[in-house]
This record gives structure tokens, C-alpha cells and sequence, in this order.
């Protein structure tokens, strides 16, 4: 299933007043922001990509264009400089870079790149700075079964900020954080079917015009998900993830199970398991 990623815009927020590179190629560690995000898909066996360009195009061509595999896989060199690599990142991906513009809004961007996933009955879709650890199968299952021409991940308010209730005389009746609101945001991870761009017009957007017309008619579903995400929109948040990416805390990289905790989840299953196996052992000696 071909994958679009949205990577074209100025993305003001991440500026530090010195980075002029676009913000998708915002390092988390030896690798950009794209870069993982595309890994979480390839690491479902999701390969061809569709990359909506704009600000800062060359940037992101030039990363693939001169691609270093060594950054980040183990290899041996032999005499005269021979690279054997242990395994590789992007051998099997297929890229497809397409300038959509400086200012398009995500949805015309869409509209720009259709020919290319035009014999797609089903693709995917996202922006270039979110991560997650959300079990895709399962997302692209249930939107399969369902009768919906678009699907989004639905996460938790992020804010860190408090909602407060006032009563009439301005005295503070109840304080609550953001994240307890019975509320859900966009998380983007789209999945969509070809009737999309008949609910898209010329400048629009993908969330604001498109999915704004579909719920009405019942077509737009929602995968709600309370476990790992997390955007990279400011320099801060960027920041967090650098963090944590140093520290070995990445549940994100759902392709390396030391560094995503996949590894500790399982080994701890299997004690759990071993223990409850022994247990039912001793009752039946018993």
C-alpha cells in the first residue's frame, strides 16, 4: 500500500532562528524526522513513498540522493574500503518526490500527488513529524470493514495547560487538565479510498474541507488511541525526542525492539508466563 507523506510546508514553529533546513529533516539522532516516520511504515511492509514537496525540496532530495547506510546499521570494512553491511534501511523502498508547492494547504498537496496512487484502491497518509507505536494492521483492518472514505488516528489533547470553570461572581469552580477532557485529537496516520479527491476542490484542506463534508454523511472513522504519540511541531518537542532518543526510550521505533521496549515487553511476557506455567505445575503435582 503506497504511503503519502505531507512534507512541503514552512513549519515556522520549528524554526530556532538558525536550522534552514525544511522541518522534516530535523535530526532525531543520525536520522531525520521523515526518516522515521517512513521506517514505522516500511517496518509494516508499507515501501513506496509518496513525498508531497515544498519548502526546502532539495534538502529532503538531497538526504536520499546521498543516502549513508553505515549511519545507521552495523557493517565490516574491509582492505580497500569495502562496506558489507549487516542490514540495510531504504534498499527496498521506492520514492517519488513531487514538488507540490510552497503554499498548499495538505489537502491540495493530496490532490497534486494523485496520479501516483491513483491504482490504489486503499493508501496511506501522514504528516512528517508525528511518531507513534499504533498498531497499523489493525487500523488499515478496521477501515477496510468499515464503509468510510477516510480514517484518522484519534489521540489524547497533548497540552500540558488546565481547562478552568468560572462560575458568575469569577470564582475558579473546577480545574482540569487538557488530557482529561473527554475530547480526542487528530494524530493523523490517514487511511483512505480513492473517493477522497471527490470530496477534495482545488486550494482545500484535508481536515478542515474534506473531512468536515464527510461526517455528516457517516464516512469519516476514528482509530482512538491512548498509547505512544507524539508530534515534533516546535523546537521543544523536538528537543524531548532528541532526549529520549539518547536515553534508548524511543517507542516509536517499533523496528528496533532494545530501543522501542518491544524487547523488555516481551522478555517480561515471557517471565510472566514461564511463572504462571510453574505455578500450574505445582497444582496439578500438588
Amino acid at each position: 500500500m503506497k504511503v503519502v507523506l505531507f512534507c512541503g510546508g514552512l513549519g515556522m514553529r520549528m524554526r530556532d532562528g538558525v536550522t534552514t533546513a525544511p522541518k522534516p529533516m530535523a535530526l532525531i539522532g543520525e536520522r531525520p524526522l521523515l526518516w522515521h516516520v517512513m521506517r514505522y511504515y516500511a517496518h509494516y511492509g508499507h515501501t513506496e513513498f509518496v513525498l508531497c514537496l515544498g519548502y526546502g525540496a532539495s534538502a529532503v532530495k538531497d538526504f536520499f540522493l546521498n543516502y549513508d547506510e553505515t549511519r545507521s546499521n552495523d557493517f565490516v570494512m574491509s582492505g580497500g574500503g569495502q562496506v558489507d553491511l549487516f542490514k540495510t534501511d531504504i534498499s527496498d523502498w521506492r520514492i517519488t518526490f513531487v514538488d507540490t508547492g510552497l503554499h498548499s494547504a495538505i489537502g491540495e498537496r493530496l490532490r497534486r500527488v494523485r496520479r501516483f496512487v491513483q491504482d490504489e484502491e486503499m493508501f496511506l497518509a501522514n504528516y512528517a513529524d508525528v511518531f507513534t507505536n499504533a498498531p497499523l494492521p489493525d487500523m488499515i483492518s478496521r477501515f477496510a470493514a468499515s464503509e468510510a472514505v477516510i480514517s484518522l488516528l484519534a489521540v489524547p489533547p497533548q497540552s500540558s495547560h488546565h481547562v478552568v470553570d468560572i462560575d458568575e461572581n469569577g470564582l475558579i469552580t473546577q480545574v482540569t487538565p487538557v488530557r482529561d477532557l473527554r475530547q480526542w485529537e487528530n494524530g493523523g496516520y490517514f487511511v483512505m479510498r480513492q473517493e477522497i479527491f471527490d470530496h477534495l476542490n482545488e486550494g482545500e484542506d484535508l481536515v478542515e474541507d474534506a473531512i468536515v463534508r464527510l461526517v455528516p454523511q457517516g464516512r469519516a472513522l476514528a482509530y482512538p488511541y491512548k498509547g505512544y504519540w507524539s508530534p515534533a511541531d516546535t523546537v521543544k518537542e523536538r528537543a524531548q525526542m532528541e532526549e529520549m532518543y539518547h536515553r534508548g526510550n524511543c517507542p516509536w521505533m517499533i523496528w528496533d525492539a532494545e530501543r522501542s521496549g518491544l524487547h523488555t515487553a516481551a522478555t517480561s511476557a515471557d517471565v510472566l508466563a514461564g511463572a504462571a506455567a510453574r505455578a500450574a505445575d505445582q497444582v496439578v503435582t500438588a
